[in-house]
């Protein structure tokens, strides 16, 4: 063993994932349980969770509703394929789903996470053109900074390095288009920079025209920028991506894992942004997080597409064992029930504005370069210390964490995503602490 044994040995099997493992087990960070905003640490501490369980638990921690329905299933049916059976309630939650989304929008396949959701949608693009007798299209396009989760092809379309550095060429035949933010124009802007879209769709006509339109499968962003450090496109960009690839037959991909359900006070960013994808990935608020899950909420016209050229047998050669799980389901349901009769989208639209003054009353704080919001989300830039990417960020992580609330660190970034049914009074603390932390930290 090249590395000392740790003091604590008892947590030394377990693998952390995105974990500086070594740092992490010699001062663990160790939750026990969680109710509404908060968490309780092992060491008898309660910890305000501002980050949402990692954009997971819209509605709070261990949700009574939503505990009372996996119970309630776990005990009725524990497990069911979804290969050649089904449960009556995942064509519920599924009808329960695409009335949510746009009207063109009407199917859903259901996966386990954001990054299956994220394979399977980039699967359907490409199985889609073969059926519908375009095989020459076989191109992927993403963006560089985007997040698509861990998949061989979300990294493939994702445009973290870090995420990608170690492992290979990945998929083939795949473009980014330019990050659509720009810090020295757009820095502290609140909502969406009034800047020209087209700054950074030129590249995605310059691909097009350098490959042609008929090898190029589809496109897949996030709405709104969210693992790399929220981050904002300016206002239009959305429209005009869609208008590029309809014009082009190219398929659009909305990674919505992060945005749907709440987030920016609507069920999801296409509605917000009055745009229409081909495709949707959810996952996180759809169950809460309660159990995994994720979807891909898909249009008629390709649902269409498989049914009508697959004159027999199975249209798609794919699934998962665990699609549809009755216990992920259940949640599920539960949860749409409670964004519903709780009207959880307005109560996000009524904090949006004090959100927004809240984050950038941080703007004199020590160490910020940059504040963005929309919605519940918000994103800091914290200014480099000696040239060593995210040293300063991950101290502000560690001394907020010491000071009660949970936030998320991303290199240079820190990303804010308050619980959606947070009151005013309850997003305070998030910003006092911050501030303090700020402070305290060099």
């Amino acid at each position: 063993m090249s590395y000392k044994i740790n003091k604590n040995k008892h947590l030394n099997a377990y693998w952390m994932p995105f974990t500086p493992n070594r740092a992490f087990k010699e001062k663990p960070r160790l939750y026990k349980s969680a109710k509404g905003l908060y968490y309780q640490t092992t060491d008898g501490r309660q910890v305000l969770d501002a980050i949402s369980g990692l954009w997971c638990s819209n509605l709070g921690h261990c949700h009574p509703k939503i505990t009372e329905a996996i119970q309630k299933q776990a005990a009725k049916l524990d497990y069911s394929t979804a290969f050649n059976f089904g449960h009556e309630d995942a064509f519920q939650l599924a009808d329960i789903l695409v009335d949510q989304f746009p009207k063109s929008l009407g199917h859903v396949f259901f996966t386990n996470s954001g990054s299956e959701a994220v394979d399977t949608a980039l699967k359907i693009a490409l199985a889609y053109h073969q059926v519908n007798g375009e095989k020459s299209r076989t191109r992927l396009i993403g963006r560089v900074k985007g997040y698509h989760g861990v998949g061989f092809g979300g990294v493939s379309v994702g445009g973290m390095s870090n995420n990608r550095k170690y492992f290979g060429n990945l998929l083939s035949d795949v473009d980014h288009l330019p990050f659509p933010y720009n810090e020295n124009e757009n820095a502290f802007t609140r909502g969406e920079p009034e800047e020209n879209p087209m700054h950074y769709l030129n590249e995605l006509e310059q691909i097009i025209k350098t490959h042609g339109a008929k090898t190029i499968a589809g496109v897949i962003v996030e709405p709104v920028i969210g693992s790399a450090g929220m981050f904002v496109p300016p206002k239009g960009y959305l429209k005009k991506l869609r208008q590029i690839t309809k014009k082009h037959g190219i398929l659009l991909i909305f990674d919505e894992v992060i945005t749907a359900f709440g987030r920016l006070g609507t069920a999801n960013a296409a509605t917000y942004f009055d745009v229409i994808p081909d495709m949707c990935t959810i996952a996180k608020g759809l169950n809460n997080g309660a159990v995994p899950m994720g979807a891909v909420v898909v249009s008629k016209q390709i649902y269409d597409c498989f049914i009508d050229g697959t004159k027999e047998g199975v249209e798609l050669f794919h699934g998962y064992t665990y699609s549809a799980h009755p216990l992920a389901v259940a949640s599920g349901l539960a949860s749409q029930k409670i964004y519903k009769e709780e009207s959880i989208y307005d109560r996000v639209k009524n904090n949006v504005k004090y959100f927004e003054d809240g984050m950038h009353n941080l703007m004199d704080s020590p160490h910020i370069t940059d504040i963005r919001n929309i919605g519940l989300a918000g994103g800091l830039t914290i200014a480099c210390r000696d040239n060593k990417v995210g040293a300063r960020a991950y101290d502000l992580f560690l001394k907020a964490y010491e000071l009660g609330i949970g936030i998320r660190a991303n290199g240079d970034t820190i990303v804010i995503a308050p619980i959606l049914t947070s009151s005013k009074k309850e997003l305070d603390p998030i910003f006092d602490i911050l501030e303090q932390a700020l402070k305290k930290i060099k």
